[in-house]
């Protein structure tokens, strides 16, 4: 029987690519999404076309109704969760924190914090061998900017990634003995499409000067940092960040 890996946010960029990779290493994959149906199921079509097995599964993970609408969903068709990849996160138009109103803030930390905790704690409710689950993964997909700060662009989601890499090394502790080991993954500027939600498609490309590489990153770059995480290769890694930054 095939382990069960939910990733959220897997309709596009890095999310897809973490679906379709794990698929390619044996898992059962719960492609989670928000409002794009077609685009998730294209990730799941793609997925069985090459032989894999992948669910879709409409759910908004900012919200606990969402969290456990997607966990039940995925009980149901698939099984129980062996591990869970917390990529799905908002950013918003790129301003200085003087211009930043209690409305951002709340949604940044909501879909940026508040859903990768429940998630986790969904996750750690089945897994845990305290609770006679069999263990399992969780990894979280951070950012480079939770060490850099995004000053003049996105302070706001740079703190909600540094709250994501803190939770990460508190609950790999927690868990740690109960059979969960718990890490994440920091990418640097990646080409994807979360730039356009901040006003600046062509990011990547300005500020790729500032990379020691010289170059923005690939999401299957991200995709195969997360993998090996999960894989029995990283079985003493636990608590652990990984920087997949170009070296900025």
């Amino acid at each position: 029987m095939k382990q069960v890996m939910i990733v959220t946010g897997a309709s596009r960029g890095i999310g897809a690519a973490v679906a379709a990779l794990a698929a390619t290493r044996g898992y059962a994959v719960c492609v989670n999404y928000k409002s794009r149906a077609d685009r998730a199921q294209a990730v799941v079509d793609a997925i069985r076309g090459q032989g894999g097995t992948a669910v879709a599964v409409g759910a908004d993970v900012s919200t606990e109704a969402g969290i456990l609408a997607l966990f039940s969903a995925t009980d149901r068709e698939l099984g129980p969760v062996a591990a869970l990849v917390n990529n799905a996160g908002i950013l918003e138009t790129q301003m200085r924190v003087e211009q930043m109103d209690a409305a951002r803030l709340q949604r940044i930390m909501q879909a940026n914090v508040v859903g990768p905790f429940l998630c986790a704690r969904e996750a750690v409710r089945r897994m845990s061998k305290r609770h006679g689950g069999a263990g399992g993964v969780i990894v979280n997909v951070s950012s480079a900017a939770a060490r850099l700060g995004s000053p003049g662009e996105y302070v706001d989601y740079a703190a909600s990634k540094g709250a994501l890499d803190t939770m990460t090394i508190g609950l790999a502790k927690e868990v740690g003995a109960e059979g969960i080991r718990v890490n994440a993954v920091r990418p640097g500027s990646i080409y994807t499409e979360i730039h356009a939600s901040g006003g600046e498609p062509d990011r990547v490309d300005r500020v790729a000067a500032r990379v020691p590489m010289g170059r923005g990153g690939r999401v299957e770059e991200i995709a195969a940092a997360v993998l090996w995480l999960c894989s029995d290769e990283a079985t003493y890694a636990n608590g652990a960040i990984l920087d997949v930054s170009g070296g900025i």
